[in-house]
């Protein structure tokens, strides 16, 4: 096999070259100290790029026209169920029903901007939605007109969680993201500012009721988003996957320009996997858990707890929630630089203050909610959103590194259910406890989920740097196979490398590499338990890997459906488990051939032709699948790849407990398969029938990969084959019969 590139490539480098190309990488991603130590400000930043603050603060204007009807809610919520002669349970309830919507609105605005993109015309539609939502809601009449405003109001919102926080980090450079974010966070803020002062101007010097409030907001919300219209589409990833993948692409073949990777296209759902796959996204879902918690149910519990322990009128709460946000504002822009340069030097301490952050808010609220002193009672409370408000650009930031440019919104969508689920279990937490021991109560047992979300967000901060290496080893391993290709090296039909697997907290395969060329038949041995069907369960997508890829004639087939492998080639048949018992042998076959379509004629030819290269199944056509005998069985299986004719196939323990005639029948057939072009990997425990019919042969053992070379080689390999090993092989052969 000659050199696949005349370049160093991540592919084949050692532990210390890919190091040293992972830091280059990093540098590119800004998550390394910068030099000079000293941080370079923000201005010159924007001028070296040719940027401006109008994508920053256009989003933050719109995220603070989505935020205006849920703040006016929050803060007239009393005079609404008076009003409407609701309880405040009910209308907490409203809330959540109008969150179960908020919950699955990201998903649709990420599935909008995933292959057609119009992230920009979707914020802005989504803004003007919104708008007329807090107009409707100064006319309705009854809780029925008031729960569909507000679900109205909960699926056209979606866009903030999905699209505004990528499309700040695709406009702005690495090392101005956790400022601009910042930023971003600090203009969404101002809502809770603007929005307390708007109704306390309204319903004091002006007199109106809550329904004139909310027209008023409306109007208002109506202008800041047409002044948005001036928002632009940032291309995805410009500054660091696809700088990451442009630099890769100049170090390998000295060019300056890479296209764009090629890649087999995630689906939807596919992507949603594949993001929740990643271990640090997992535990900041948890973080944005605990965040639903503090943003929703808490501020309406809080606005019916300044009445009733402090009897604050509207306007007097409208001046507590807006002098609590103008913390929130300074604490974000306070933050911003520092919290850049935490990035800076190492993710996981982002997190870490993250995990600080919440610990801390909670505290504060709590405090807050016992302490009978009022002064101290908003000092508390302003801190506590202070740290909340923190975590907003830190978890972000967070998140949205450890995951490809491409899946952004989609990763973005998943923590904004978890937050807005997160709402309906404040709902429950602080209702029962509303009741029973009053608001203050309530409010104060928020420590207890929000100090276990804390340490648990903390805690990723161990995970953020592996995760980073993962995204930038697949990210340079992408480009590297694209140059090969474009450059007609040599690629193997199948490449599994690093791969990582476990049923739930059990891991079974540690960091395996196993490769196939075109037309190539290998065994892949090892004892029972090795990992031997586990790694087929990745190959065919019926199971996924945690860490490494596994990549089909060079394309990174590792999150795809199973599915969608067949047509591309990949066929598995398994063991003791290849046929659908209740259906007869025809069916069976008849199955098997979904994937030509239409052709019933085509269908029919391929029926007979497994007829004749297994007669004893025309002879058992009508017969039920369950009914046969375990080799009739398999020769239904293996019938699977006579139809389908794959590129590659899988076969997991065809002889076990088969008689050694059928077993001579199968292997012949195995024979004729690969003979027309089929790669066959086949699976087994017995060492003389699977040598019997390769030349190469890989070895496991505890899920690991032992052995990787000629198969005459591995017979010589005694601290693999152990004694009992061989002894229970010769035994089963010599019973068997098989040579």
């Amino acid at each position: 096999m000659t050199s696949l590139l005349d370049a160093p490539s991540i592919l084949d480098a050692d532990a210390e070259a890919k190091a040293a190309r992972r830091h280059e990488a990093r540098q590119t991603l800004g998550v390394t100290p910068a030099d000079t130590g000293e941080q370079q400000p923000l201005r010159p930043i924007l001028k070296e790029y040719n940027l401006s603050l109008y994508p920053m603060v256009a989003l933050g204007l719109l995220a603070v026209v989505d935020t205006f009807q849920a703040e006016a809610f929050t803060i007239l919520s009393p005079e609404i169920s008076r009003s409407l002669g609701l309880s405040i349970g009910a209308l907490a309830a409203a809330r959540t029903l109008a969150f179960l919507a908020t919950i699955m609105s990201p998903l649709p605005m990420a599935a909008l901007s995933q292959n057609r993109g119009r992230r920009a015309l979707l914020c802005i539609s989504t803004g003007l939605a919104w708008s007329v939502v807090t107009l409707f809601t100064g006319i309705v009449t009854s809780l029925l007109a008031l729960i569909l405003v507000l679900v109205v109001d909960g699926l056209s919102t979606g866009s903030v969680a999905a699209l505004h926080p990528p499309m700040v980090v695709d406009a702005y450079p690495p090392q101005a993201r956790v400022r601009v974010l910042s930023g971003y966070f600090s203009i969404k803020t101002l809502a809770a500012i603007l929005s307390p002062l708007s109704v306390g101007l309204l319903s004091g010097p002006f007199n109106l009721t809550w329904r004139g409030c909310f027209l008023g907001l409306g109007a208002v919300s109506v202008l800041s988003t047409l002044a948005c219209l001036g928002l632009k589409d940032p291309k995805v990833g410009q500054f660091d996957t696809e700088a990451l993948r442009a630099q890769e692409h100049e170090a390998v073949t000295g060019e300056h320009v890479a296209a764009e990777a090629d890649d087999v296209d995630l689906k939807f759902f596919e992507i949603i996997r594949r993001v929740l796959l990643v271990p640090t996204v997992k535990r900041i879902a948890v973080g944005y858990l605990a965040l639903g918690v503090l943003l929703i149910p808490f501020l309406t519990y809080l606005s019916d707890f300044l009445e009733v322990r402090w009897d604050l009128n509207p306007s007097e709460r409208s001046v507590f929630f807006a002098g609590t946000a103008a913390a929130s504002v300074v604490g974000l822009i306070a933050f911003g630089k520092r919290g850049e340069k935490l990035f800076q030097d190492d993710p996981a301490r982002v997190l870490n203050f993250s995990g600080l952050a919440l610990l801390l808010a909670v505290s504060c609220l709590t405090l807050g909610a016992l302490i009978p002193v009022f002064p101290l009672m908003c000092l508390m409370f302003a801190l506590g959103q202070v740290f909340i408000a923190l975590l907003l650009p830190t978890l972000t930031a967070g998140l949205l590194s450890v995951v490809d440019a491409r899946y952004r919104p989609h990763a973005a969508a998943v923590t904004g259910m978890f937050a807005a689920a997160g709402s309906i279990v404040g709902v429950l937490l602080l209702g029962g406890f509303d009741k029973r021991y009053g608001v203050d109560v309530a409010i104060a047992l928020l420590f207890i989920p929000g100090g276990i979300a804390g340490l648990i967000v903390a805690s990723a901060g161990k995970l953020i740097n592996k995760d980073l290496d993962r995204m930038i080893d697949s990210i340079l391993e992408t480009e590297d196979i694209r140059v090969i290709k474009e450059r007609g090296g040599h690629l193997p039909m199948l490449a599994c490398k690093g791969i990582d697997f476990s049923y739930g907290q059990l891991q079974v395969l540690f960091d395996v590499d196993f490769t196939v060329d075109d037309g190539e038949m290998v065994a892949l041995l090892g004892t029972n338990g090795a990992g031997k069907s586990t790694l087929l369960k990745v190959i065919s997508g019926i199971g996924l890997p945690s860490n490494g890829s596994v990549r089909f004639r060079g394309e990174d087939i590792s999150y795809l459906d199973a599915e969608r492998r067949v047509p591309l080639g990949i066929t598995q048949v398994p063991g003791g488990r290849a046929v659908f018992g209740t259906m007869d042998v025809v069916e069976n076959l008849r199955t098997f051939g979904y994937t030509l379509g239409r052709d019933k004629k085509r269908i029919d030819a391929m029926i007979e032709e497994c007829f004749e290269a297994f007669p004893r199944l025309y002879e058992r056509r009508t017969s039920l699948a369950a009914n046969l005998s375990g080799g009739e069985q398999q020769m239904v299986g293996l019938s699977k790849a006579l139809i389908l004719q794959p590129r590659l196939l899988l076969i997991d323990e065809l002889s076990l407990g088969l008689a050694p005639v059928i077993v001579g029948q199968l292997l012949e057939m195995v024979r004729k398969i690969n003979a027309t072009g089929t790669a066959v990997v086949l699976v087994e425990q017995s060492v003389n029938i699977a040598l019997s019919l390769v030349n190469h042969a890989y070895f496991m053992e505890k899920g690991e990969m032992r052995f990787d070379g000629p198969a005459q080689e591995l017979l010589e390999r005694d601290d693999l084959l152990r004694a009992v090993f061989l002894e229970g092989a010769s035994k089963a052969d010599d019973k068997e019969g098989v040579k």
